[in-house]
């Protein structure tokens, strides 16, 4: 009894208990795999072809590690032009092991409906799964309480204002009120000193003095 399968482009022959080395899948060390794409199931008595896969077919193979091939040289050559590569390959695998063949919803193997291996695991009760507040409370009687985190509450900055005219105005209310008049230092306008310009003595005035002098 054997079945043909196809995985990653390519069909293997398998049959139960056999040690199979497909590209690799994404699956772990020990979980099940289903083979769905099955081609051809051979039996003593009858032989199932599919068209082109046989209805309600399956394979079943639990992984047994992740590996690699054997090293493969890839050597390319073209002569008269100096032409040399050489290059090697190592094929990422899984290795699995075949564990059943199942055609029309049986087993061919023990006759019977397969399980699979993710049904098999109970379901996780969730008392199990208390946390160390509940049970310490179911000990002692009493509720322990939860503190809550207190909210970080940001400090705003106070900004400084220009004086208004409101401001102003109260200002000048106060002054009349209370009879009293702040004085208001108002900044002296500086004065720039103007430098007189140096006039050059001409003949003229040279002339004037020479005569005054006389």
């Amino acid at each position: 009894m054997f079945a043909v399968i196809k995985s990653g482009g390519r069909q293997y022959k398998v049959s139960v208990g056999q040690s199979l080395e497909v590209n690799q899948l994404p699956v772990e060390a020990g979980q099940q795999v289903k083979f769905e794409e099955v081609l051809l199931i051979s039996d003593a008595n009858n032989t199932m072809i599919g068209k082109p896969l046989v209805a309600n077919a399956l394979v079943l193979a639990t992984a047994t590690k992740q590996g690699r091939g054997n090293k493969v040289i890839v050597f390319r050559y073209k002569s008269k032009k100096r032409y040399r590569h050489r290059r090697g390959h190592r094929q990422e695998l899984t290795f699995l092991t075949i564990d059943d063949i199942i055609a029309d919803g049986k087993s061919l193997i023990t006759g019977e409906t397969p399980w699979a291996r993710d049904e098999e695991l109970p379901a996780v009760e969730e008392l199990e799964t208390l946390p160390e507040s509940t049970e310490l409370e179911a000990a002692t009687g009493e509720a322990t309480e939860i503190a809550e985190p207190v909210p970080e509450v940001e400090e705003k900055k106070t900004t400084r204002r220009r004086r208004t005219k409101k401001a102003e105005e109260t200002e000048s209310e106060t002054e009349a009120a209370t009879g009293e008049v702040t004085e208001t230092t108002e900044p002296e306008p500086e004065v720039e000193e103007k430098k007189t310009p140096r006039r050059r003595r001409t003949k003229k005035a040279e002339e004037t003095e020479s005569e005054t002098e006389e």
